[in-house]
């Protein structure tokens, strides 16, 4: 009598587990919601020359490894995660504002991990979107 309590509480716990992760799977294939103000925030840095790179340096050591080297979705990392990786050249990345690119590389989603603790100077950070729109022409 305990083996076979024993055996279904197995099978209903693995069972709830398996529903869980199918539940949280479907979860981060909704729509990446924005909220309105970052979808308006203007770039104050959108016409500012990366003299130093500093773009491209910060996306070569935070982003490569998963969005892969010209963006494509396509790094060493990005078979290992569970969320879909962006492809920067799609033609829906380069229709997104600025302000949603910021708010998604730096809150992050999922297995997209949030660098605002990571990159903390505006400047820096506005940099980054724009390199990553260099990756989209």
């Amino acid at each position: 009598m305990k083996k076979q309590i024993l055996i279904i509480s197995t099978i209903v716990l693995g069972s709830f587990a398996l529903i869980s992760m199918t539940i949280s799977k479907l979860e981060s294939n909704d729509p990446w919601e924005v909220p309105n103000k970052y979808q308006k925030m203007e770039n104050p840095y959108a016409d500012t020359t990366d003299d130093e790179n500093i773009g491209r340096i910060l996306y070569t050591k935070h982003c490569k490894s998963c969005h892969g080297t010209k963006g494509k979705g396509d790094g060493k990392k990005a078979e290992s995660v569970d969320t879909p990786i962006g492809d920067f050249t799609d033609g829906s990345f380069k229709d997104q504002t600025d302000g949603s690119l910021y708010y998604k590389t730096f809150f992050g989603r999922d297995d997209m991990p949030s660098f605002k603790k990571k990159i903390t100077d505006e400047e820096d950070k506005w940099l980054l979107v724009n390199y990553t729109r260099t990756l989209a022409e």
